[in-house]
């Protein structure tokens, strides 16, 4: 999931990089940063993820993203990293390393989706219960892999394209 966000009001003081939250931090921000922020999600689903690339779906989170927040060309987008994933470019677009850790509304994106991401992944771990999707949010750890192994492969949950299940399949 790709998210945007704008903002006309202030932002709760100590955002940084989720990463560098804990759950109960993210989620101690998240009520108030609905209230002072519009947020744009732009989700991609496995399969398109398998069939069109990582690169590609990060461009095409990214423009569900903008397209949900009902971004204008003229807004300034800040990109957290090096590569600017906007077809085609919007007017004011910056590419910078770590911003979620240095400019507050991209932390709150970053917070926003992390909460976001880890509710989906509880959710899937209750309709999944023996993958622990609610413990390991998605990422390949050894308790996950083990139970791809032991539980085999979700249609439309697991990538099929991501290495340790290509080597399964």
């Amino acid at each position: 999931m790709v998210v945007a966000a704008r903002t006309n009001s202030n932002l709760p003081q100590g955002l940084t990089d989720s990463k560098l939250l804990s759950k109960k931090q993210r989620e101690s921000f998240f009520p108030d940063l609905i209230l002072v922020c519009e947020f744009g999600e732009g989700w991609v689903g496995a399969e398109e993820i398998d069939e069109i690339g990582l690169a590609n779906a990060l461009r095409l989170g990214v423009a569900r993203a903008l397209e949900n927040l009902n971004a204008k060309y003229t807004e300034q987008i800040i990109f957290d990293g090096k590569v600017n994933y906007i077809n085609p470019k919007f007017s004011q677009t910056e590419c910078i390393v770590d911003a979620d850790l240095i400019i507050p509304i991209v932390s709150a994106a970053s917070i926003y989706a992390k909460v976001t991401r880890d509710n989906f992944m509880a959710e899937l771990g209750e309709k999944h219960p023996a993958y622990g999707f609610e413990k390991h949010v998605g990422y390949g750890t050894k308790n996950h892999l083990k139970a791809i192994n032991e539980q085999g492969i979700l249609d439309k949950i697991h990538r099929k394209s991501f290495k340790p299940i290509t080597e399964l399949l």
